[in-house]
């Protein structure tokens, strides 16, 4: 099954997120399917870029949201509603 999921960079101490698709029996840093965006939680306040039509895409195709990056897709949507 495909997950949308968080994938960790930066050095230690220092995270930074790419927002990804993959199978989920890969680990962590394995290679992925397709790059949705980016969360950087230590800017303030955090820095979240998302293309929301290729998550879209996955979404409709079955792909499955953690947790975590369901949460900063919902964070995005009322942005963007706040905004327009």
């Amino acid at each position: 099954m495909m997950s949308i999921r968080l994938m960790r960079l930066g050095t230690k101490k220092r995270p930074f997120y790419r927002i990804i698709v993959t199978d989920s029996r890969k680990p962590r840093e394995s290679k992925a399917k397709a790059i949705l965006g980016y969360y950087d939680p230590l800017k303030e306040p955090p820095d979240i870029k998302v293309d929301m039509e290729k998550a879209n895409y996955w979404l409709e195709r079955g792909a499955q949201a953690s947790k975590t990056v369901q949460s900063l897709l919902n964070k995005v949507l009322e942005k963007e509603k706040l905004s327009n």
